[in-house]
C-alpha cells in the first residue's frame, strides 16, 4: 500500500510576554484550528508559540498559521519568512498578527503606541487600534476570489473591529471590508496614534481581510477573531450594540462562532495548502 504524501503546515499561537495569554484565549484558538486542520487528513501540524524557531520549522512547510497578540518576528527572522514566502510558502495570519510591539507615550506608561517594524511590510498590514468590541457589518469585497467562496455578500460578527494600515495597497487584494467613518474609542481606550492611516479615500471604507502575492507565495490576513474567557478577559467595557450596560461578557468567542468565519478559515486553509 502506498503512502500519502503529508502536507506541514506550522501554527503560532500565544502571547507576550512568553506564556502570556495576553488577554485572548489561546488555547480556544489553538484547539479550533488544529480542529479545522485535522479535517484534511494529509495535513501534519507542527506548533510553536513565537517566532523564536521559525527558520527551523518553516523548513519543508507549506503553510504558516498564525494568532498572536505580541509576537512578532524579529528582523532576521522576518527575512527568513520573506524569502521563504518567495520560494512559495503560503502564510495565513489572523487578528493581532498585524500588531507587534508596544512603546509607552510621554510619561504615562499605561498610554501606548503601537510600533511599525519590517515584518508589517512582509505582511502587509499595521494594526493602529480597535474600538471597544462591537457589533459591525463585514462586506465581501470581492466574491468570486477562492478565499471568499461559499460567503454571503455581507454578514454579521461581534469582534474587535481593527483598524489597520495597508502597506502596499496597489498590491493588495481586498476580500473584507466594513465601514466607520471615525474611531469611537473614547479616550484612554486602546492605542494612540498619529494619524488614521487605516481609513479609505472615501472617508467610511476600511480593510479587515486581504490577500496578496509574494514571489511565488503569498500572505492571507483577517482581522477578524477575538476571544477571551474569565481567566484571560481584559476588556474593560463592550459596545452597547453588545451588551447596553456595557458589560464584558466573561466567556467571548465572536466571529469564531459564526458559519462565515469558520468558513474563511478553511478556505485558508485549503488556500494554503493545495499543491
Amino acid at each position: 500500500m502506498s503512502r500519502t504524501q503529508s502536507i506541514r503546515v506550522h501554527l503560532v499561537t500565544g502571547g507576550f510576554p512568553p506564556g502570556s495569554v495576553a488577554g485572548h484565549d489561546m488555547d480556544y484558538a489553538r484547539l479550533r484550528l488544529l480542529t479545522l486542520l485535522q479535517e484534511n487528513q494529509q495535513i501534519y501540524t507542527t506548533a510553536g508559540n513565537d517566532f523564536a524557531d521559525i527558520a527551523r520549522w518553516l523548513a519543508g512547510c507549506q503553510l504558516l498559521i498564525t494568532y498572536v497578540a505580541g509576537p512578532y518576528p524579529n528582523d532576521e527572522q522576518n527575512l527568513f519568512i520573506q524569502h521563504w514566502l518567495e520560494e512559495g510558502g503560503r502564510w495565513l495570519a489572523l487578528h493581532g498578527t498585524s500588531g507587534g510591539r508596544a512603546v509607552p507615550v510621554g510619561e504615562n506608561r499605561w498610554v501606548r503606541k503601537m510600533v511599525k517594524g519590517g515584518y508589517h511590510a512582509t505582511l502587509g498590514s499595521f494594526f493602529l487600534n480597535h474600538p471597544p468590541v462591537r457589533k459591525f457589518r463585514v462586506d465581501v469585497a470581492n466574491q468570486h476570489h477562492f478565499l471568499t467562496k461559499g460567503l454571503p455578500p455581507s454578514f454579521e460578527v461581534t469582534d474587535e473591529l481593527y483598524l489597520i494600515e495597508l502597506q502596499q495597497p496597489e498590491s493588495t487584494q481586498l476580500l473584507l471590508t466594513t465601514e466607520l467613518e471615525k474611531d469611537p474609542s473614547p479616550q484612554g481606550f486602546g492605542f494612540v496614534y498619529d494619524r488614521d492611516t487605516s481609513l479609505f479615500p472615501d472617508g467610511k471604507t476600511r480593510a479587515i481581510g486581504y490577500t496578496r502575492e509574494i514571489g511565488k507565495g503569498g500572505v492571507t490576513y483577517f482581522a477578524l477573531g477575538h476571544c477571551h474567557s474569565p481567566m484571560n478577559n481584559v476588556q474593560p467595557f463592550v459596545d452597547a450594540s453588545v451588551e447596553p450596560s456595557g458589560k464584558t461578557p466573561l466567556l467571548f468567542r465572536g466571529a469564531w462562532e459564526t458559519p462565515e468565519f469558520e468558513q474563511l478559515l478553511r478556505n485558508g486553509i485549503e488556500w494554503g495548502t493545495a499543491s
